[in-house]
């Protein structure tokens, strides 16, 4: 209206001073009305709200609210006022309706601050949830699902709008520094896990943030490494877990990753946010950065990624500036500004929930509980040394028996408001263990972590704390356990964390463990009485030149706050062990095809390292492509410690004849499986189907995993049958010549067993012709 007035300009002096006065006049009435017009989220139309702000504002939604480094660490745009210890928030705009929304980590749990300033009566703990890998360990997606909903009903109880999980990237490397928070080696069974998850938050009305998009596969200058690699291999492995995550279960939003893809970055890419994110998986939320992520504010605008976490003031200048320069179109600002505004009207912070703070951390415990014991992996059981009879007495070794590690660190961690130890389980379970031997290992690692340095810097709270030396074991010591207790527990223990890979040696038993290994292992057999090793780690570590020293292995991971609860139940035999490996375990870490351009190459020996996080520029091939994993294992016949999808159980399996619905596939086939329990004791089994397809020009895995479910827990002599329904994209490769999925006439066989080298049944069909799937 003032525009069209300004636009009809009066001829006359005095014609003008009639009409300042008429318009002076009536703008005490005027203006009040334009303020309470002023259209309102919720209420007007989405552009409508958009036509209503200002170029400023647009570019204040766009950006988070910032980040200032105090004395305490860094404290995130308005979380200090809103939810102290999450990771970011949006700016909020009152006067067109527009709240801030609280973003916050995290993969095992909901990380925020267990404590506040402004409110000493009161704590605000989390549940601590076993790590990703042992969630994908139990192949079971309701089970996950719930751990979602859990997850989700805690964010909103305390405010939180967005939780930025659950992370996805694959396992290509056992050294990977925050592979704890990802779930397998494998694109299908991480896409999966992940699209359980988001069902399970999202169904509490609370977004997610599907991370990190994509390759980001280890840390290592992870700010600037550019990863070179073909399409066929992003498309199948490193693309393929986020398809099916965005397809199955549309989340909220999507974090870009910090890297390069083929020299650009994730979050300046055009072609992976828009074309194949949105164009071609039909994804409609919100695409933000992972923090810091990228370098130029305008090219992410450009290319769809909607929101820069966790926000800078320069960047705002530079979007701006690319605006009026005409470098960057508006229309592309207001598009980001809309799905912004879409996300801020899902969230409870607009619906104005009334949050209470008091989340029901009681039942998420034992649902904590219940994860673990699904997710930890028998590797070994001699004998049948496991379960233990309730009766036995336990004589407790390694550091990390005394010290148990239930998660990883970064913003992968929880403030959980306790822990339950190996010894709580124990004294639980009324199993009676060595405590002068308990005493000593104490007393060992407080004045180990007394020598700890203190470090300065902002960040050392994410990242793990170096490994405590293992306690010197005395002979006197030892032997008068082995004479008095039925069995020895040995626990070998893994940190690991964020912004820091694994060091080489992290793979490896230290020469005190190995000694402390060999000493405990002779003294006690040559008694007769049993050795059980306990892995609380958080990734793969070699167990090839050590394990025989061992009778029983159970691989527990970093298994939440529940931990020492849930290892005695499967020790025990309270629960029975039915996890499976998410990775194949090698025999050495030079057995990965990634191990000889691990973490990869710095570009310029010269630079300085630039950030918060001290990277330079620095490049790594991808040059195993699809063959990773136990797809270039068992392609390639090597020998394995263990193989992916391997797990053994205190009751025994049989698997019928598969059950074909047609010997010639058309759109789809569905194959059929009955699972009889013919053990002693009740169980649950995961039935593995991978299929090999015909070798042709493009050359395929000796085998891909293309279903699997896990059965209910069946009593002894009870059966189920288990229905899998493969479509053509399963039988597919990516062909990157002609730019399509491609599923290659011939016979094909599908198998199905109990780990990728443990088939049980097989059964073959035919594709008559070949059938060509658009991406």
């Amino acid at each position: 209206m003032i525009r069209n007035i300004k636009a009809n300009k009066p001829k006359s002096i005095a014609f003008r001073a009639i009409w300042l006065s008429l318009f002076v006049a009536s703008s005490m009435s005027v203006l009040p009305a334009l303020a309470t017009t002023a259209p309102k989220l919720g209420q007007a139309s989405l552009d409508e709200v958009i036509q209503a702000l200002s170029l400023e504002e647009k570019v204040k939604l766009v950006r988070g609210t910032g980040m200032n480094m105090g004395d305490s660490g860094p404290t995130v745009g308005q979380t200090k006022d809103k939810v102290p210890g999450a990771a970011g928030t949006t700016y909020a705009i009152p006067r067109l309706g527009i709240p801030s929304i609280v973003l916050a980590d995290g993969p095992a749990g909901l990380r925020i601050a267990p404590t506040r300033d402004d409110d000493k009566d009161h704590t605000y703990y989390a549940t601590a949830f076993p790590i990703a890998n042992l969630l994908s360990s139990s192949w079971d997606l309701s089970l996950v699902e719930q751990v979602g909903q859990a997850i989700g009903a805690e964010s909103k109880e305390y405010g939180v709008d967005v939780l930025l999980a659950p992370a996805l990237n694959i396992h290509r490397f056992a050294l990977g520094g925050r592979n704890f928070e990802y779930y397998s080696e494998d694109p299908l069974l991480s896409g999966k896990m992940a699209a359980a998850m988001v069902r399970g938050v999202q169904s509490q009305g609370v977004g997610t943030s599907l991370k990190h998009f994509v390759a980001n596969n280890h840390e290592w200058n992870r700010n600037t490494i550019d990863v070179q690699l073909d399409e066929r291999a992003l498309r199948e492995i490193y693309l393929r877990g986020f398809e099916i995550a965005v397809k199955e279960s549309q989340p909220w939003t999507v974090m870009s990753s910090y890297n390069k893809v083929n020299g650009e970055y994730t979050s300046e890419s055009a072609y992976l946010l828009t074309e194949v994110l949105r164009d071609q998986w039909g994804f409609d939320g919100v695409v933000m950065t992972d923090w810091f992520g990228g370098k130029d504010a305008a090219e992410q605008m450009a290319a769809g990624n909607d929101l820069l976490m966790p926000g800078m003031d320069y960047q705002e200048g530079m979007i701006i500036g690319a605006i009026k320069s005409g470098k960057l179109d508006e229309a592309k600002l207001d598009r980001n500004v809309k799905n912004i505004l879409q996300l801020v009207q899902a969230s409870p912070a607009f619906s104005q929930y009334a949050y209470n703070n008091k989340p029901d951390l009681i039942k998420h415990g034992q649902l904590s509980k219940t994860v673990a014991e699904e997710g930890m992996v028998l590797l070994k059981n001699n004998a049948q040394t496991l379960p233990l009879r309730d009766k036995q007495s336990l004589a407790l070794f390694g550091n990390h028996s005394f010290d148990v590690l239930i998660g990883g660190t970064g913003s992968g961690d929880v403030n959980e408001a306790y822990v339950v130890t190996l010894e709580d389980g124990l004294k639980e379970a009324g199993i009676e263990f060595e405590t002068g031997l308990a005493s000593a290992y104490k007393a060992h690692i407080k004045t180990e972590n007394a020598k700890r340095p203190v470090s300065n810097n902002p960040l050392a709270a994410f990242m793990p704390k170096p490994a405590l030396v293992e306690f010197g074991l005395k002979q006197e010591l030892l032997h008068a356990s082995a004479q008095k207790y039925s069995a020895a527990l040995v626990t070998i223990g893994r940190s690991s964390g964020e912004f820091v890979d694994r060091q080489q040696s992290d793979f490896y038993l230290t020469e005190q463990e190995r000694a402390m290994l060999d000493m405990v292992s002779s003294v006690f057999r040559q008694q007769g009485k049993p050795v059980v090793v306990i892995l609380n780690v958080g990734g793969v570590i070699e167990m090839a030149s050590w394990q025989d020293k061992a009778d029983a292995i159970l691989l527990a991971y970093q298994p939440g706050q529940e931990a020492g609860n849930a290892i005695v139940d499967l020790l025990l035999g309270h629960t029975n062990p039915s996890g499976k490996l998410p990775d194949t375990w090698p025999l050495d870490l030079p057995d990965y095809p990634a191990a000889k351009e691990f973490p990869g190459t710095v570009l310029d020996p010269e630079a300085k390292p630039e950030g918060m996080m001290q990277t330079v520029p620095a490049k790594v091939t991808y040059d195993d492509g699809i063959m990773l994993g136990y797809r270039y294992f068992n392609t390639q016949k090597v020998e394995v410690a263990y193989p992916f999808g391997f797990g053994l159980s205190y009751t025994d399996f049989t698997y019928s004849a598969i059950s074909l619905s047609s010997q010639v596939f058309s759109d789809k086939i569905v194959a059929q499986i009955t699972v009889k329990n013919s053990g002693k004791v009740a169980g649950k089994e995961v039935v593995q189907v991978y299929v090999s397809a015909p070798q042709t020009n493009l050359v395929k895995p000796e085998s891909e995993l293309r279903a699997f479910a896990k059965t209910t827990l069946l009593q002894p002599g009870e059966s189920e049958v288990l229905s899998f329904e493969l479509s053509a994209r399963d039988l597919s490769s990516f062909d990157q010549e002609h730019n399509m999925w491609l599923a290659q006439s011939g016979e094909y066989v599908l198998k199905a067993g109990k780990s990728s080298r443990e088939i049980l049944q097989s059964a073959r069909f035919s594709l008559p012709k070949d059938l060509a799937i658009k991406p």
